[in-house]
């Protein structure tokens, strides 16, 4: 009995939307559908262009750091929240820890 069976080789790839990371497509995407609901065609343009100047500096920020560099940055910049908040680490303001 000889089946093909799948074995991936990379369980924790980054969620992709075709052949961009999540993290990079997400501002295009935003500023597409920001655009579409102004209603003119400067405003879509120029969101449109928002949205692709914003990724193209994500891409360049995160192109030689870690896969989750993205989140790590939100977690120490952005204020805790419930929906944020983390109960195996510290809040994010506590910056100098001791031990």
């Amino acid at each position: 009995m000889q089946a093909d069976t799948y074995i991936p080789r990379r369980l924790d790839d980054p969620w992709k939307i075709g052949f961009w990371d999540i993290d990079v497509a997400a501002p295009v995407i935003f500023f597409f559908f920001v655009g579409y609901l102004s209603g003119t065609k400067l405003a879509f343009a120029a969101c449109a262009g928002a949205g692709i100047f914003l990724s193209r500096w994500i891409a360049r920020i995160k192109a030689d750091k870690h896969q989750a560099f993205a989140m790590h940055w939100l977690y120490w910049h952005l204020p805790p929240s419930p929906m944020t908040a983390m109960r195996a680490t510290p809040p994010s303001h506590i910056r100098r820890m001791v031990g």
